[in-house]
């Protein structure tokens, strides 16, 4: 490798472990989902987590024990509405899934290896 890109390689890693800083390699999961946290749901293998804004509810569904890619989906539906779905094989997280719900209820579902949770129509 000449030395010239040899060393331009080194600063980018560089550059890059200071942008990751020192807590990027913890185990707490950082929220993509906008909005203040509502509602935790733990079951057998996973939990189900659901953030609220005024005008939109966010869900998304973690692993108990992250790892290997597994199936997993959470289902998030809006009272009189359609529902959003994000399926698939992942070996942390599902999701998010955001629906419009300006002053309507919503319900939630969540898979992680065939165990699950349904919440009723909550965050009225």
């Amino acid at each position: 490798m000449h030395p010239v890109a040899y060393a331009l390689v080194l600063a980018l890693a560089a550059g890059l472990l200071t942008l990751a800083g020192p807590g990027a390699g913890t185990a707490d999961a950082v929220s993509v989902c906008q909005g203040r946290p509502a509602r935790t749901v733990s079951f057998a293998t996973g939990e189900l987590r659901l953030y609220r804004t005024r005008h939109y509810a966010c869900a998304l569904v973690l692993a108990k024990r992250p790892g290997a890619p597994r199936p997993m989906k959470v289902t998030l539906q809006p009272r009189g509405g359609r529902a959003a779905v994000v399926s698939g094989r992942w070996g942390r997280q599902a999701g998010p899934v955001t629906v419009h719900a300006l002053n309507r209820c919503v319900r939630a579902s969540a898979t992680v290896s065939g165990r699950s949770t349904t919440t009723g129509w909550i965050l009225c």
